[in-house]
């Protein structure tokens, strides 16, 4: 049996006791962190900043995943780095030349990831697939925390793994907003390997438990 990694993301976590809450998500079952970034033009909101994730990562025990929702990610490839994420997550929609900031990403020694917004159609992937590390679904429009999940994320994950298949890629498949006990071992099933979880895990009265339940909700 396989089981998804479950990254809580700290957008949902209260950043009043922020410490408290990424040394929760230490003590617990989770395989990484997610760290959403947001620059208020490429998304309609600012979530934090680099001083904030210096923070974090001095805090945490579990890998960092950076999901920048920002133009230009490229010009930050280094600062990402040098907070020793694991993984670098840049939207498509973003990135003009997306295969050279994939290799910049490689280059610094991080997991290369390319995240697709809801309207954006897997196929657009077939020529750098084979190159990435991760493939970020957004199962909500991007930019605030809390958002309903969109059903048909189900079907692209499906359509997401036969194009992987098919490229010969071994991505992982990463999908990040509405995921809770309904709707992850249905994302599971239809081939998801990283489950985002910001409210399920941080609204729960033990956050830490609820990671376990997901987890125990998707093991197939």
């Amino acid at each position: 049996m396989t089981t998804p990694l479950i990254a809580p993301s700290l957008l949902s976590a209260d950043f009043g006791h922020l410490a408290r809450d990424v040394e929760r998500m230490n003590a617990s079952a989770c395989d990484w962190l997610h760290l959403d970034v947001m620059d208020g033009v490429f998304v309609p909101n600012i979530s934090f900043g680099f001083p904030v994730m210096e923070a974090m990562a001095r805090s945490a025990r579990k890998p960092l995943d950076v999901h920048l929702m920002i133009v230009e990610p490229e010009k930050f490839v280094k600062q990402v780095r040098a907070l020793g994420a694991r993984v670098m997550n840049v939207h498509y929609e973003a990135c003009t030349h997306l295969h050279r900031v994939v290799q910049q990403i490689k280059d610094e020694g991080m997991m290369a990831g390319v995240t697709l917004n809801p309207h954006t159609p897997v196929s657009l992937l077939e020529e750098i697939a084979a190159d990435l590390d991760v493939v970020m679904l957004m199962s909500v429009n991007p930019g605030f925390g809390g958002q309903r999940f969109i059903e048909h994320t189900l079907d692209k994950t499906r359509r997401l793994r036969r194009l992987l298949d098919a490229t010969g890629s071994r991505a992982l498949i990463e999908i990040d907003g509405g995921v809770n006990r309904q709707t992850a071992p249905l994302l599971t099933e239809a081939g998801a390997d990283v489950l985002v979880a910001g409210s399920a895990v941080f609204g729960a009265a033990d956050p830490a438990a609820e990671v376990e339940v997901l987890k125990t909700l998707c093991t197939r």
